[in-house]
């Protein structure tokens, strides 16, 4: 089952522009299948692959995205429809509970999502989705996470329902679903500004153009302020970061900020903020080689950027772009 993270309106634009699917999964050279459930919001897409679609279909980019603002209410309706019937769906085949069971003996063991996911030959990505409860696990798969959590399957499955049966699963579950019910609302990952923010809560923006497209950030050098996007509400660690670089190529207009939340994972498709050193970052775009290796991207010129394990802590996640 695939995670549901991206509720859209491409199929409406496509069918006003009397654009085919075809013509469409030709422009991002994917398949049909992946085009029909991009459409659905069933498949993930990357910010890179979202401008496409945008250009193609000749609207702003954040026009794509369902909301309750500027989207018709049966999207809306369906979406939120859709959205319940996956999230029950979880809940009785117990992917939620595996989900939560996993993480829980993971951090008793003192191990990484990262270290897991390496030593069960998963990208990052899907063994995030595994612990989340949001992505059915098959027998192969479990295998490789019962080796890398040094245990065997019918030990792990055990281990898992006790931890049920004492009630010690019952809080991750509800900071997953939480977490769940934030990153699928349907408002889109290109947040508005306005009025919908009751608290009028604004957050510092920082950075400046610094040598071959790297931007200095400087916490002590405020730029400006600009308004918190709710997702950020609490957020204490959350900064913004004015976009004066080309290294996206186009990414993204220069103009935009981005919204950073250093506590956030970073996956494929994400856009990152990745420290050189203590003021000096590259903005990249998160990419997975063959073997399930993250590496950071950028343009003009093409530079890939390796990403050891080590470098984790210095890449912050991209949560939120006002363009």
């Amino acid at each position: 089952m695939e995670e549901i993270i991206f509720p859209n309106q491409i199929r409406m634009f496509r069918r006003l522009r009397g654009r085919s699917m075809q013509e469409l999964a030709d422009h991002l050279s994917v398949s049909l299948s992946a085009i029909s459930k991009i459409e659905k919001g069933y498949r993930r897409v990357d910010q890179e692959q979202l401008v496409r679609v945008a250009e193609f279909l000749d609207c702003p980019l954040q026009d794509l995205f369902v909301n309750e603002q500027n989207s018709q209410q049966e999207i809306v309706q369906a979406w939120r429809r859709e959205q319940e019937r996956r999230n029950k769906i979880n809940e009785k085949t117990g992917l939620k509970t595996l989900g939560a069971g996993l993480r829980q003996i993971r951090n008793e063991k003192n191990l990484t999502l990262i270290e897991v996911a390496e030593s069960a030959d998963m990208t990052l990505s899907v063994y995030h989705r595994i612990e989340m409860g949001q992505r059915e696990v098959s027998d192969k798969e479990m295998k490789n996470i019962a080796k890398a959590l040094n245990t065997s399957v019918e030990d792990l499955k055990n281990e898992i329902k006790s931890l049920e049966d004492k009630g010690m699963l019952d809080e991750i579950i509800q900071r997953n679903d939480a977490k769940y019910k934030l990153l699928s609302t349907p408002r889109g990952a290109i947040s508005s500004f306005g009025s919908s923010n009751p608290d009028g809560l604004k957050i510092s923006v920082y950075g400046v153009a610094g040598k071959d497209g790297d931007i200095v950030i400087d916490f002590s050098q405020e730029t400006r302020k600009v308004q918190r996007p709710s997702n950020l509400y609490g957020k204490k660690d959350a900064y913004a970061v004015n976009l004066c670089t080309r290294r996206l190529g186009s990414l993204l207009p220069t103009r935009s900020v981005l919204f950073v939340d250093p506590q956030e994972m970073v996956s494929v498709g994400d856009i990152a903020v990745y420290y050189t050193s203590e003021n000096e970052a590259k903005i990249l775009s998160i990419r997975e080689d063959e073997n399930g290796k993250l590496y950071g991207m950028r343009w003009n010129p093409d530079d890939r950027i390796e990403i050891g394990n080590d470098d984790l802590n210095k890449i912050h996640k991209v949560v939120a772009i006002y363009l």
